[in-house]
């Protein structure tokens, strides 16, 4: 029996998308994949708010994380941690010998500007990396007040891992000033995982032009000149299937539901999931911080999380444990991609029952 998942991705993927995944292969360097990578950028620029260039990567989330702090970091980095994502972040940096510095939140709190602007002023960094929205806390960093606070420092690169929001919540990447924006396909743009995006500044790429050793294959100059030499084309293959899907599912967000729509959709599910998480136990993350696309729920009843896992598995469903040092503490109920409110009220519901709340 296939379960409903409510998790933070992979998501249920629509079934006409999950279609387009088996359209018969074109080859890599025909016009006709030009056609379609280019028609994937124009609909990313849209969906992400830039005239940016839009650049695909066989990986996940995070291969483009790890290709952004490798690629564009002239002296040290500054990694602002909200969780287990952006601790990454910093793991990525050490592994490739760039020099980082993590600045960390504690679990559930966001990153302030104040420490964006405590860190910069330093004068010792010139890159920072943000993570919008945190899965393992359920938090949604005030971007826009970082942003602020980076007009002070033109010259630091500005990154942001927006894998588990991008399209479920309105991220204006231009007005935001982000540089490296990164996102992914199995979460909010409701596609299987496999297949990761990001947009990159003129800035970004005249900084990864002073690095001189910034790997092969996540190499974002090297990807950035490939595809303008070669009209969208990739220097190794990319994930085809994805792209047809990606392409389709794009019309859909932005032609049938529209944008508007659908970040409101995520947000009506949010307000929802919080409700009833404040009436039957509690937030993990400080409420004004809380995300828009999955509600981490403080486990203040000393439930059996994973028994009620089970329990719901019987019933066709599926939420998330709490992540690493979490786990059991906390519970994770995603609302992203294409869930509806019904969807949730249902999801909900069950969990009342199960749990005689």
């Amino acid at each position: 029996m296939h379960k409903r998942l409510f998790i933070p991705g992979p998501v249920d993927v629509a079934e006409d998308v999950l279609e387009k995944m088996a359209t018969p292969m074109i080859g890599h360097r025909t016009k006709d994949a030009s056609i379609l990578q280019r028609s994937i950028s124009e609909k990313m620029q849209k969906l992400m708010y830039t005239k940016n260039q839009i650049m695909l990567s066989t990986t996940s989330g995070s291969g483009l994380m790890e290709g952004a702090i490798r690629s564009c970091t002239r002296r040290r980095a500054a990694v602002f941690s909200v969780g287990a994502f952006g601790d990454r972040w910093h793991k990525m940096a050490e592994a490739n010998g760039v020099p980082a510095d993590k600045f960390a939140s504690e679990w559930g709190k966001p990153t302030t500007p104040e420490m964006v602007d405590r860190a910069l002023s330093t004068g010792k960094y010139d890159l920072i990396t943000i993570t919008h929205n945190e899965t393992s806390t359920g938090l949604m960093n005030p971007v826009e007040e970082i942003a602020e606070v980076m007009k002070k420092y033109p010259e630091v690169i500005f990154c942001m891992d927006t894998v588990s929001s991008m399209g479920g919540t309105k991220i204006e990447i231009d007005k935001l000033g982000v540089d490296v924006c990164i996102t992914s396909t199995q979460k909010c743009l409701g596609l299987p995982p496999g297949l990761a995006i990001c947009s990159i500044s003129e800035k970004a790429l005249k900084a990864a032009e002073q690095v001189p050793n910034r790997g092969y294959y996540l190499d974002l100059l090297n990807l950035y000149k490939y595809i303008q030499k070669k009209d969208h084309q990739y220097p190794s293959t990319p994930s085809l299937p994805h792209m047809f899907a990606l392409d389709y599912q794009l019309t859909k967000i932005l032609e049938e539901e529209g944008m508007e729509n659908r970040f409101a959709r995520h947000s009506e599910m949010a307000e929802y999931v919080r409700g009833w998480a404040k009436e039957y136990f509690d937030l993990f993350p400080e409420e004004k911080y809380a995300s828009n696309t999955l509600t981490t729920v403080k486990n203040t009843k000393d439930i059996n999380v994973a028994e009620l896992n089970k329990e719901l598995g019987k019933r066709g469903y599926m939420i998330s444990n709490g992540y690493g040092d979490l786990k059991e503490k906390t519970f994770r109920i995603a609302h992203m991609a294409e869930t509806t409110l019904d969807e949730i009220r249902q999801l909900l519901s069950i969990i009342e029952e199960i749990l005689e709340l």
